[in-house]
């Protein structure tokens, strides 16, 4: 039942009034009543009636409208609250509730408490939660459930919802049981202060869990009572109990009516401080109206609220104006109310417990969402008390990270290990000062959610699950990762890359000089050749210019001649593109401008191919088939795949981009399998496919692997993303802070980049990656210009060839006009040349010179042979 009282001041202003029969915030509102005896005096008058009875409620509020109630201040029933907002809105009177805040436009409801839609969904997407349970009570809950469940409809979350009014201790019990199984073991838990203290009792022994308590009490709780569940439970607190102003009227509380308890009062929980900001804003809401000197005097009976239709009362609008208008500074911040009449612009304090007790780990309010501000100092006396205990570390073998020594068998505890992550751990110890023990992960994998069973394998799951105290390997910071364990700032970037087999280097070919120019530009100058030589040739026969006369033998006829045949526009041609020019040049405007345009070509194209011709010839390629993620994806001949179980197969698997979701769907659906048990399958396999298999995996591995013997293998192209490896602790570990400063502290010291430079390059064995560069050229080889050699050994052997054949037509053509055999004559030819010597001196002797224009060679053998036979020589 519920105490109806209605207090009466000298104004002759009446307010009714709903709380529980000796409830904290009925207690608290006589408090506040007393507060404010002054201005003005309140007398209350106290009725009981069950708030769960719709006829009561109905009586009870007609009885005190008929009176000439003011307005209404309590708490509600969920099963009368909506006839009692009905009422309120159809008569015009105000209610001011601390009550749970339901959803209603009805202007009349002022709720004093804020709601907690907003902050809980922040403080989600903050722990990056995607799957959870939902705990809430029928009273206070709901609004929040439909909230929640809009949303995962939107972002695919998984909710399961749990309605505490049906559960029982036995119930509860088998619920935790099957939570446990399902690894759930995130929970939101939304109900009033008892109930809340009664379920954390129940679960104060459980260690995997993180509780969110979706209510505005965080302190209110038995926090010592469950102490054991730091620091997995976070919650809001309304009240900022550091406000010296708070603190004041919580040491006046706890002195009010102190005579006529037999027990000490308790602090003035959230529920009170919002019960005493309420009666605040009533009286200073009437004070507004007086002073404005508003008549709000009004008089009526019982007919007055059962009438149909009812008849509203007039000054009530004006009552509803005054109240939310206030605005001022309460126990539970600043109290103001929006059109609708809910709480705004408003403040919640988020806190977490700890080892030492509640701490505030940050704040939320409207215009900023959530803002986290936790500060952690290493290695407080939170932890103190931990530093005697030795931490497990699992890590994994994953060479240059974490390896066995040679004489590992001589070695016992840490000392069997080294590589990077093992001097990692060491450091990260020294800087924090606790003693760790490395222990090899059982499953040998890094950590990924079975998606039939839900459960965690690998590192992740030895975390999960209490059998690790740090993660100390190369495990790569992801969403779905961090939402069971926590990472430190990342001690090594990278990304994924490509791992392919090195290409033999490609030996510079005996026509290597010509690939300074791509094989279409060499065509294109062969035809641009001919073109030009034709061009030049048409342009001089039709030009007048180009023809000049000549003397002929026979008298008074002259002979036109033309330089420009086709023979010498070729010739012309060749000899401007090989830069040696030519005796012939062109007369003519038209022939000069082919010329000119020519040589302007050839200038750009030899310059162009000398500038090329250097680098081309001294330097020795790699030719390799792929250079990028968009070459694998759009061919066929070469496989790959990824490591099996990984993030960077799950990185494929959730892509969006369209290459990798191509990649993807060859990965997933080729034959063999592309996808590798671990990173040294997957090196054997690229080295043994003779550049059939590309294997994609992070970076820094494959630099490292790169530095290896046999050397075979390469990195090429970019990274296709951005990622880092983190120290991995369990969800609210001690450690998580501490841990996280010492890995910051040893990368400004260096010490990171030291040790990577260490593990890969100073203890490669091919070599460090920028050795092989030189700053000079070496010295060209024969085999570079060979093909020079070889053109010019077939060019002789060409002019040569050609000669004979001009030699034999020739002589043939001159066989048939002189009527000689051709065998005769190439007969005589070849005998006459040992006279001819002797026989061109004697006619130069006798007739003082030589008669016959040397015209072509075979007319002068023949010549020769006449003279030899007639007996002249």
């Amino acid at each position: 039942g519920l105490f109806i009282f209605v207090f009466f001041c000298f104004f002759c202003f009446m307010s009714q009034c709903l709380f529980p029969t000796g409830s904290h915030e009925y207690e608290v509102f006589r408090f506040a009543l007393a507060q404010h005896q002054d201005v003005p005096k309140l007398v209350p008058q106290v009725d009981m009636v069950d708030t769960g009875s719709s006829f009561a409620m109905t009586y009870a509020f007609c009885s005190q409208f008929s009176k000439g109630v003011y307005a209404i201040m309590g708490l509600y029933d969920r099963r009368t609250v909506n006839m009692l907002m009905s009422f309120c809105g159809s008569l015009h009177v105000c209610f001011v509730t601390p009550s749970f805040p339901v959803q209603t436009n009805n202007q009349f409801v002022l709720q004093l408490r804020p709601q907690l839609q907003e902050p809980l969904m922040a403080l989600l997407e903050h722990f990056y939660w995607t799957r959870f349970v939902y705990m809430y009570s029928s009273d206070s809950g709901l609004t929040v459930l439909q909230r929640i469940l809009d949303t995962a409809a939107e972002r695919s979350w998984q909710v399961t919802s749990v309605n505490l009014d049906t559960m029982t201790e036995g119930t509860f019990v088998k619920l935790l049981a099957d939570l446990d199984y399902k690894k759930d073991f995130q929970v939101i838990i939304n109900c009033e202060l008892e109930r809340l203290n009664y379920i954390l009792n129940l679960v104060k022994n459980l260690k995997n869990y993180h509780f969110i308590l979706a209510n505005l009490g965080f302190l209110d709780l038995n926090i010592t009572e469950f102490q054991k569940l730091a620091p997995n439970v976070t919650g809001f607190q309304l009240v900022n109990r550091t406000n010296p102003a708070v603190e004041k009227i919580n040491q006046e509380w706890m002195g009010f009516d102190s005579k006529d308890l037999k027990l000490t009062r308790k602090r003035l929980k959230y529920t009170g401080a919002l019960t005493y900001d309420g009666v605040n804003v009533m009286v200073k809401a009437f004070q507004n109206l007086r002073r404005q000197r508003i008549d709000i005097s009004r008089r009526g009976n019982a007919g007055e609220c059962l009438a149909n239709p009812p008849a509203p009362w007039g000054q009530g609008i004006d009552i509803q104006r005054a109240l939310q208008q206030v605005r001022l500074e309460g126990l539970t911040g600043h109290v103001q109310f929006n059109e609708r009449g809910h709480r705004t612009n408003y403040t919640l304090t988020v806190m977490e417990l700890s080892l030492k007790g509640p701490r505030k780990i940050g704040y939320w309010n409207e215009k900023r969402g959530y803002v986290n501000t936790a500060v952690y100092r290493p290695l407080t006396e939170e932890i103190f008390g931990l530093l005697n205990k030795t931490y497990v570390v699992t890590t994994i073998l994953e060479a240059p990270y974490m390896m066995l020594k040679k004489n590992h068998e001589q070695f016992e505890g840490n000392e069997k290990y080294e590589g990077y992550c093992a001097e990692l751990a060491a450091e990260i110890a020294k800087h924090v000062g606790f003693t760790y023990r490395l222990e090899l992960v059982g499953d040998g994998k890094y950590g990924a959610r079975d998606p039939e069973s839900k459960m965690w394998n690998g590192m992740v799951g030895e975390l999960v699950y209490g059998k690790a105290d740090m993660a100390v390997a190369p495990l790569t910071i992801t969403l779905v990762r961090e939402q069971v364990i926590d990472f430190t700032k990342p001690f090594m970037s990278l990304g994924i890359s490509i791992m392919i087999k090195k290409p033999t280097k490609s030996k510079p070919g005996v026509f290597s000089f010509l690939d300074p120019l791509a094989y279409e530009i060499w065509m294109c100058i062969v035809f641009a050749y001919i073109g030009v030589s034709v061009v030049l040739f048409l342009v001089s026969r039709f030009s007048p210019y180009e023809w000049q006369a000549e003397d002929s033998d026979e008298e008074d006829e002259t002979v036109l001649s033309n330089d420009f045949g086709i023979f010498n526009s070729l010739w012309f041609s060749l000899g401007a593109f090989m830069q040696q020019g030519c005796d012939i040049s062109p007369r003519s405007l038209s022939g000069r401008i082919v010329g000119g345009v020519w040589w302007f070509f050839t200038l750009i194209i030899i310059s162009s191919y000398t500038a090329n011709l250097a680098a081309f010839l001294t330097v020795e390629r790699m030719v390799s088939p792929i250079e990028s993620a968009e070459d694998l994806a759009k061919q066929t001949e070469i496989a790959y795949g990824t490591l099996d179980g990984g993030s960077t197969k799950e990185f494929f698997r959730r892509s969006k981009i369209a290459v990798f979701e191509k990649m993807w769907s060859y990965m997933r659906s080729a034959d063999p399998s592309v996808f590798v048990k671990n990173t040294n399958e997957g090196v054997i396999r690229v080295r043994k496919s003779k550049g059939k298999y590309a294997y994609l995996l992070e970076s820094s591995m494959n630099e490292y692997i790169e530095q290896r013997k046999p050397c075979d293998t390469m990195k090429v192209g970019g990274n296709l993303d951005s990622k880092g490896y983190g120290v991995a602790t369990p969800k609210g570990s001690p450690l998580r802070i501490p841990v996280n400063l010492a890995v910051l502290k040893l990368n400004e010291q260096a010490v990171l980049d030291k040790l990577k430079n260490k593990w890969w390059y100073d203890k490669g064995e091919c070599g460090h990656k920028d050795s092989g560069r030189k700053d000079k050229t070496s010295a060209l080889s024969l085999s570079n210009v060979a093909g020079v050699f070889y053109i010019l050994i077939g060019g002789l052997g060409l002019a040569m060839l050609v000669a004979l054949v001009e030699f034999c037509y020739k002589s043939r053509i001159e066989s048939r006009r002189m009527k000689v055999n051709y065998t005769t004559t190439t007969t005589t030819t070849i005998t006459i040349t040992v006279y001819t010597r002797k026989c061109i001196s004697h006619i130069i002797k006798t007739q003082g010179r030589f008669p016959i224009m040397f015209v072509d060679m075979t007319f002068i053998l023949f010549f020769l042979y006449s003279k030899i036979q007639s007996g002249t020589c």
